[in-house]
């Protein structure tokens, strides 16, 4: 699949936004309810002269997980070790990580939930205990002998808080969850981002973009990177709103936040199968991506705004989502009562 533009995983174009992350709580814009609780919990330790309990941050991708996992080590005073889950493939991986903390230094395992099961049990005696069971030789022979390690916070990241066990999501002393930006807190990420790369920027400018952002700040930096470019070229290198809203369609991205393949779907729920109910494998099949794509890529936003929802036959668009696609919503003694009888 191609990166779209307002995809909210990491695309490889996306380094330069590492310069705009912010270093003290702060200066983190949004979630004022987990950078609270997070504040305090620090404050605490620090006083205590203690680690830090264990961390797992969760919560759909781009909301800046990574980033507060690196200020919280920032507010520590502490080194900021970061790996990922399908990075520690043996047991003596995460060993080696383990025993290279110093005391009370940060962690950080992004995409935790998709730690290997051995790894995993490996991990369990280190966030309770500060040890390690180590086994040496084979066979017969073989002998347990238990490492300790300098106590240290584990920070957790993963978009699938579901998927992790129930040992260890137990161990972990902070759970909090990142929720989507709100368009008055991502106006603010996009005028500070603009101060940071001098692009000169109109309040109602970044509004437009923050509108269209899907509620994801590596969205908003993305777009905003973008909308420069029409600035410079096409306006007077300030972005207003017009400019913005100009760049933005150019880009296919419209009001909503919705690009090309979002709206093809809705295209195809619509004119061909008059707006549902519809099985995902026949969505599928009709704009010729897999099933995977569309559950975990597209129908997420969509389901968000309200555009279609789901019902025990299938899918279904929303008079809200006609009104988007400018097409008049049917009466309901039109509506079809089934298309298909996928497993929906």
């Amino acid at each position: 699949m191609d990166e779209r533009i307002i995809a909210t995983d990491e695309q490889s174009a996306d380094d330069w936004q590492y310069s705009l992350r912010p270093r003290r709580l702060s200066e983190y814009i949004g979630q004022d309810k987990v950078k609270q609780n997070l504040s305090i919990f620090v404050k605490a330790a620090m006083s205590r002269r203690e680690a830090l309990d264990h961390v797992l941050l969760y919560g759909p991708p781009g909301l800046g997980k990574t980033t507060l996992a690196a200020i919280v080590a920032n507010e520590l005073g502490v080194n900021f070790r970061q790996t990922s889950g399908p990075a520690i493939e043996r047991s003596g991986d995460l060993a080696a990580i383990l025993t290279n903390l110093q005391e009370r230094d940060v962690l950080f395992i992004d995409e935790i939930h998709r730690l290997s099961r051995q790894v995993e049990e490996i991990l369990y005696s280190a966030m309770e205990d500060f040890s390690l069971d180590i086994i040496i030789g084979k066979g017969p022979s073989a002998r347990s002998i238990r490492l300790d390690i300098a106590p240290f916070t584990l920070i957790g990241a993963t978009t699938k808080a579901g998927a992790l066990s129930a040992p260890l999501r137990d161990r972990f002393g902070v759970i909090s969850r990142l929720e989507y930006y709100s368009v008055d807190a991502l106006t603010e990420i996009i005028t500070r981002a603009a101060e940071i790369l001098r692009i000169p920027i109109e309040a109602n400018g970044a509004q437009e973009i923050a509108r269209r952002s899907r509620g994801t700040p590596r969205i908003a930096n993305r777009l905003l990177k973008r909308v420069r470019d029409f600035a410079q070229v096409e306006g007077s290198d300030i972005i207003t709103d017009e400019i913005a809203d100009r760049a933005l369609l150019a880009l296919e991205v419209d009001r909503a936040g919705l690009d090309h393949t979002d709206r093809r779907m809705l295209d195809a729920m619509i004119k061909k199968f008059r707006g549902g109910p519809v099985g995902l494998d026949t969505i599928a099949a009709s704009i010729s991506e897999t099933r995977e794509t569309i559950e975990d890529i597209y129908e997420p936003y969509l389901l968000q705004l309200g555009f279609i929802m789901r019902t025990p036959r299938g899918r279904v668009v929303t008079e809200s989502g006609y009104l988007h696609m400018g097409v008049a919503y049917p009466k309901s003694d039109n509506k079809p009562i089934t298309f298909d009888f996928e497993d929906v």
